[in-house]
């Protein structure tokens, strides 16, 4: 069974004990805490498909937060406009979160 479920804007297909990378939760959230997102989109339980308009009333996806701030891999952002000496260079490092799926209701 897997359910495709929205987290802070984003889609992401879900199965029961896979875990994700989500966009940071916050500060609140800590190492073991349990959360819930209730905006499910589609459930498929075994070719039996389910699909909200836009969610299905009543499901929810149960998680548990393993590391609450990951480091993603860092991006180089470079601006160049040739014969004009301009260059600019600059980096940033996306904050996520890793969750667990323990729970899927549908």
């Amino acid at each position: 069974m897997y359910v495709i479920v929205e987290i802070q804007g984003q889609q992401f297909k879900a199965e029961k004990d896979r875990f994700l990378y989500v966009h940071y939760l916050g500060k609140d959230v800590k190492e073991g805490d349990s959360v819930v997102f209730s905006r499910v989109l589609l459930a498929d339980n075994d070719g039996e498909v389910k699909v909200g308009a836009p969610t299905i009333e009543g499901a929810k996806v149960v998680c548990e937060v393993e590391k609450p701030l990951v480091k993603g891999d860092k991006v180089i952002v470079f601006k160049k406009k040739r014969r004009n000496d301009y260059r600019r260079k600059n980096g940033h490092r996306q904050y996520f979160t890793k969750i667990v799926i323990k729970e899927i209701e549908a």
